[in-house]
């Protein structure tokens, strides 16, 4: 005499499979960025949510820093979410003069909901002048609490490019940026977040 069978109730069969259809997330995720933006007289300069004591500030819709811009496209990039100009855009009056910190904190939210950590990240900026050096470790500090991460885990350089092009020319800054991410289910919502 054979076993009996049972069968899953259909509900359950259709869970079943969708769980089983349903893409597995890689464990990390690299994401890039890139921004640039033109130096104009009469406005701040701010980089890394720093500013920076000089004759020209960077033009742009928010404060335009485009460390910050970069680093917010290469976190995006890397949870393949929209980029900065879909998730922030520059015809909507409320970023106009926005504090890119604060864009930067509602992506990091964006990362959260979806069970992604920052493990590092990784930028160079780009500019003739002014000098940043001794500026860099009071921007990694502030992006790193702002992300909720070590200052360690913010890799931040600036170099020129030799008086080439519009940048060398002192015309303008940009920045790059790599960003890793880990898949972490343990992040339900916003404040599994690290404390800042």
């Amino acid at each position: 005499m054979e076993a009996a069978q049972t069968e899953a109730p259909p509900a359950a069969q259709d869970a079943s499979e969708a769980t089983a259809r349903a893409p597995e997330l890689p464990p990390l995720r690299i994401g890039i960025g890139y921004d640039v933006h033109r130096l104009v007289p009469d406005r701040p300069l701010v980089l890394g949510g720093v500013h920076i004591p000089y004759k020209q500030g960077l033009a742009g819709h928010s404060d335009a820093d485009v460390l910050l811009h970069a680093i917010i496209d290469a976190l995006l990039g890397a949870a393949a979410l929209p980029d900065i100009g879909r998730q922030f855009p520059a015809d909507d009056p409320r970023y106009a003069g926005a504090n890119s910190l604060q864009l930067l904190d509602n992506v990091l939210k964006l990362l959260a909901e979806r069970q992604w950590r920052i493990v590092n990240v990784d930028s160079t900026i780009l500019a003739e002048a002014p000098r940043l050096a001794s500026f860099i470790p009071e921007m990694q500090a502030t992006i790193a609490r702002t992300l909720g991460v070590e200052a360690m885990n913010i890799g931040i350089k600036a170099t020129t490019t030799e008086g080439l092009d519009a940048i060398g020319a002192g015309r303008g800054i940009a920045a790059h940026a790599v960003a890793l991410l880990m898949h972490d289910p343990s992040l339900q919502d916003c404040a599994c977040i690290s404390p800042r």
